[in-house]
Parts: structure tokens; C-alpha cells; sequence
């Protein structure tokens, strides 16, 4: 019997929903046996596929998908030069697909070689908006009457909308917001529906970095008697040091990660307990391989995880995310974007939400396929969204 090796990479690029999706696609020398996985970068979709066909590519052709462990750490280093998002989504793509290959061989669903489930589903939280106090809460009574237990919300979009500005004259384009208006209206809102809804539903807040290092110490200070399940990205990563200033002031929750890249930027986090709730994108941080250690370290020092899960993830990676909830026993919470119809009939198998709970099928390896014919009508587009300009009302240009 020849032995198994990789026969071929493919990076395919789709966008259902109007968002740039990646998904790499490592198929093997036994004839219909593939792996795929997320590699979604949507900002820089045409990097990740660069990475993936110009370099990943030869570089694996001819090894055994079921070494895992040994492809991750040397396609890590191949380059010399490590981390950051646009290499570790590449990585992430293939080390997802070859988990799907290893379940696949296995005739059994990844949170198998896992360890198994830990529960049936996972729960679920969803992303709710509106124009004021009212809007927000008719949005979370409505996500209340389908079965959601947890519910993040905002007004008027990450740092608010539709501030008074002070500006200079001549203003560059860019998404300007007031970040002290914004602040101010934060615990009106949780006051507004912890009064009118009570404390039976848990309630999140994204602050998405949008406030300076102080103002992030008075916001979880003043949010604490609304009892929120957790506060977001309260602080960017590039002010890490300033977790232990809030902890110290505030026993409001709090999750971090969205954005992190590498282990340096969370390790002193959850080891001196700074954070409740680990949010990292999977394929930023290089996909299964890493995410399971992540949940493992978190779970020894008392961090629950709450991985990343935005529209601009396929079911694929949403998949890949589920199968670490479900034998993952230090599980909090997992983000949840709806899929359209669309979006199935590209990706066949994709998981389901019933009642607030989020289910994978229970079919070989990841369970989610992709529908190449189906997927190559609809093409990405080349422009970054709006939102990534974010702008102080002098101008200032900063993180969004």
C-alpha cells in the first residue's frame, strides 16, 4: 500500500453574503479523500491566498496530512519569520483541513479526537443594535422569544453614531465617532434594560477598543451593578498592561483576543487571571492545533473561552469553533453569526442554532464541505470595508 501523502493545496476564494471568505482545500493521494478549512482574513484575502498557493503549497505536497502536529510547527517556521494574521490564517486553513482529513480516516467527528463531547451543544450569543434605549430592547425581547440566553448589545454600531462633532474644517474620510459621548451612553443603555428586562437574560457589551486606557477603568467600574456576562475588547492589545488597572478597580467580566496573534499576547493575561473569557479567531492564531493548547492553558487557570465568530467566517471555521466548544469543559460562550441560504448551498453541512444552542452534524471530520461550482458564483471584491477608518471628530486616525 503506497502511503498516504498530500497531493495538492488549493486556496478558493468566495463571498456568498458579501464578504470575502478563504478556504483552503489539502486533498491526498487516496482518491475523494479531502480536508478543508477556514482561512479568513476577509480584509486581506489575496495575501492569505498568496501564502497558501505560492508557499504552504510546495511546501507540503508529498507529507503525511495525518502529522499534524509536525506540518504545524514546521510550516510555523518555514519562513523564518512567524505569527501575525495573514501567515497564520494560511497555516490555520491547512491544519483545519488536515484535522477534517485525520476525522475523516477516523470515520468520526472531530470533538472525537478530542476527547468527546462534553455537552450536546454550546450556547450561543447574538448581536443586537438599535437607534436608543428602546430600539435595543425590543431587538433583545425579540432574540428572548426565539430561546437566546445570551445577547450582546450596542447602540448605534461600535463607538455610537450620530454624535455631535466638533471637527476641523476640511475633514479627511474616515467613520468618525465621539469615543466620550459613547462612553456616557453605555451605562444608560444597561440601566435602561436591566429596569425593563430584569437580570434573567445575560448581556454583553463590545466596547471594540473605542476608548482610552482610563475610560476603559471607569466604564467597568460603572457597569458593574448591571451584571454583564462579560465586557469586550474593552482595551486594544497594544495596552495590555493596563488589564491589571482594571481588574484592580472593577469586577466586571472581562473577554479579550479577537485580535491577538500571538501566545505572547495572552499568556500574561490568563496566568495572573486578568481576563474571564479568551475571544480569539482561530484562524488568526493558526487554526486547531494551537486553539486546543489555548483551551487547555485557559482551563487551568479558571478562563473560559469565547471564540471569535463574526459574519466574516465560513461555516467551516464556525464548524471548527463548535468542535472545541463541545469537549472543551471550560466552555463559556460561543459568538454566533446567522447563515443564509446562500451560504449552505456553498458550504453543505453547515452547523444549526435551535433554541440558543448551536449543533454540528455529526458526519466524519469537521461535517461542512464546499460546493466549488456553487462557490465560484460568487466572486470576492477588493475594497475594505468603511468601518476599519475609524476617526476621532479632530481627525485623529485610530484603532477601529
Amino acid at each position: 500500500m503506497n502511503p498516504l501523502q498530500i497531493a495538492n493545496v488549493k486556496a478558493l476564494l468566495t463571498a456568498p453574503d458579501g464578504v470575502n471568505l478563504i478556504v483552503v482545500k489539502v486533498e491526498t493521494t487516496e482518491p475523494g479523500l479531502y480536508g478543508v478549512g477556514c482561512a479568513t482574513f476577509t480584509q486581506r484575502h489575496l495575501s492569505v491566498r498568496s501564502a497558501v498557493e505560492d508557499y504552504l503549497k510546495p511546501f507540503l505536497i508529498g507529507k503525511d496530512p495525518r502529522r499534524i502536529e509536525d506540518i504545524w510547527q514546521s510550516s510555523m517556521v518555514s519562513g523564518y519569520w512567524r505569527n501575525g494574521p495573514i501567515m497564520n490564517n494560511a497555516i490555520a486553513g491547512v491544519d483545519m483541513a488536515l484535522w477534517d482529513i485525520k476525522g475523516k480516516l477516523a470515520n468520526l467527528p472531530v470533538y472525537e479526537l478530542f476527547g468527546g463531547k462534553c455537552r450536546e451543544a454550546a450556547p450561543v450569543y447574538r448581536h443586537m443594535d438599535g437607534r436608543d434605549p428602546h430600539e435595543v430592547e425590543d431587538n433583545v425581547r425579540k432574540f428572548m422569544e426565539q430561546g437566546y440566553k445570551y445577547l450582546r448589545c450596542q447602540m448605534g454600531g461600535y463607538g455610537g453614531r450620530d454624535h455631535l462633532l466638533h471637527s476641523p474644517e476640511q475633514p479627511l474620510p474616515g467613520a468618525y465617532y465621539d469615543p466620550d459621548a459613547y462612553a456616557r451612553s453605555v451605562p444608560r443603555l444597561f440601566d435602561h434594560l436591566r429596569s425593563a428586562i430584569g437580570f434573567e437574560v445575560e448581556l454583553l457589551h463590545d466596547v471594540h477598543e473605542r476608548v482610552v486606557p482610563i475610560e476603559a477603568v471607569r466604564l467597568a467600574k460603572e457597569l458593574e451593578p448591571y451584571r454583564l456576562f462579560f465586557l469586550e475588547d474593552a482595551l486594544p492589545p497594544e495596552q495590555l498592561d493596563w488589564f491589571r488597572i482594571v481588574r484592580q478597580q472593577s469586577a466586571t467580566p472581562l473577554a479579550m483576543g479577537e485580535l491577538f496573534v500571538h501566545s505572547a499576547e495572552w499568556m500574561p493575561l490568563i496566568a495572573e487571571r486578568l481576563i474571564d473569557f479568551i475571544r480569539c479567531h482561530v484562524s488568526a492564531i493558526g487554526g486547531l492545533t494551537p486553539a486546543r493548547k489555548l483551551a487547555s492553558l485557559c482551563e487551568a487557570f479558571g478562563v473560559r473561552t469565547a471564540w471569535h465568530g463574526p459574519n466574516d467566517l465560513s461555516p467551516i471555521g464556525q464548524a471548527a469553533n463548535l468542535h472545541l466548544d463541545l469537549s472543551s469543559p471550560n466552555l463559556g460562550v460561543q459568538e454566533w453569526s446567522p447563515f443564509s441560504e446562500r451560504m449552505r448551498e456553498v458550504f453543505p453541512g453547515s452547523p444549526e442554532v435551535r433554541g440558543g444552542f448551536a449543533y454540528v452534524n455529526d458526519k466524519p471530520g469537521l461535517g461542512v464541505d464546499i460546493d466549488e461550482k456553487q462557490a465560484a458564483k460568487y466572486p470576492c471584491h477588493n475594497d475594505l470595508p468603511a468601518w476599519t477608518l475609524a476617526r476621532l471628530p479632530d481627525g485623529t486616525a485610530v484603532r477601529p
